[in-house]
């Protein structure tokens, strides 16, 4: 399919507008045109190549550096042929047609086109994922960006308690658990820790099922001796720690529904390949081999079913 290709299309996408280049086997050029980012102005491009091209889109090549988005989605759901490069290495094809480092959007077009032509297998080609898919890899970078932002949110956390109450600290490795969250808004100063009963501690173990520590062992280290602190700074830093504590349980809230979601991903796409096995599309195959490898987790299955699809489908 790829050996019928005629025509050969570079597009240097942006934010607001898409500089086109089409060029013909021999690499002359046809036509250059910019295109805005909307969903009319798409349809435009798509109708524009083909009237240029009088060609099926099966006998078009594109090549572009963004390797998914609405571009590419549009162009590979009607038919035309779409590769992705690496723009390091996009870097190096430009330095045939000048060495001058600055930006030139109808320039990029041009080599994109024809290194196309000429370079092919330096080029990925690309292929619509299945829905399940994109759902999978959106989920997938939505929890590392919460993994993120809870890892800063406990930075900050860390650093109010050395200000006044280090002790607390202590107490935890992970000062963002819910369980310790909890603990802080019973006990947030030294001076609440010392009128604290293990009664009160007890409970809240109890009710975030923590075992690895006792109340009494909670309030020994709670009421040593604190720090000295001026006026202020104790009330200060617990301001800061409430504002810190909403964020945090939020974060927690969403790292569970994404965990879940990832889960129930892989599960349904699993399903689908045990319900039909002599079809088993790439995705669903994939589930089960990878799900039988020692030590794969959630998050390694949905990065390597996501993240590298195209790779694994070679």
């Amino acid at each position: 399919m790829v050996e019928n290709v005629h025509w050969f299309v570079g597009i240097d996408w942006a934010t607001h507008s898409h500089r086109v280049c089409l060029l013909n086997a021999e690499g002359g050029r046809l036509g250059e045109r910019e295109f805005a980012h909307g969903g009319a102005d798409l349809v435009e491009l798509r109708d524009w190549l083909l009237e240029k091209t009088k060609a099926a889109p099966a006998q078009v090549a594109v090549a572009i550096e963004m390797p998914h988005g609405p571009v590419v989605e549009m162009l590979l759901e009607h038919g035309f042929l779409v590769f992705a490069i690496n723009p390091k290495q996009l870097d190096r094809f430009r330095d045939r047609f000048t060495v001058a480092g600055a930006k030139d959007d109808s320039r990029d077009a041009l080599v994109l086109g024809d290194s196309l032509r000429t370079d092919r297998k330096a080029f990925r080609q690309l292929a619509l994922d299945d829905p399940a898919v994109i759902r999978l890899r959106e989920w997938s970078r939505l929890l590392d960006e919460l993994q993120q932002e809870r890892t800063r949110l406990s930075n900050r956390l860390r650093q109010q308690f050395w200000r006044y109450y280090p002790q607390a600290a202590e107490l935890a490795d992970d000062v963002a658990e819910d369980w310790f969250l909890s603990l802080w808004q019973k006990v947030p100063t030294p001076a609440a820790a010392a009128k604290a009963s293990e009664k009160t501690i007890a409970r809240i173990l109890k009710e975030h099922r923590i075992r690895r520590v006792d109340a009494a062992t909670v309030l020994q280290t709670l009421r040593k001796t604190a720090l000295f602190v001026a006026p202020g700074t104790t009330e200060a830093a617990c301001v800061h720690i409430r504002s810190l504590v909403a964020r945090m349980r939020l974060v927690n809230q969403q790292i569970k529904q994404a965990d879940a979601a990832l889960d129930g991903l892989c599960d349904s796409l699993a399903a689908q390949g045990e319900e039909n096995s002599s079809g088993q599309s790439y995705e669903q195959r994939d589930v089960a081999i990878l799900r039988s490898w020692p030590g794969i987790g959630r998050i390694v299955l949905a990065t390597l079913l996501t993240e590298a699809a195209q790779p694994l489908r070679a």
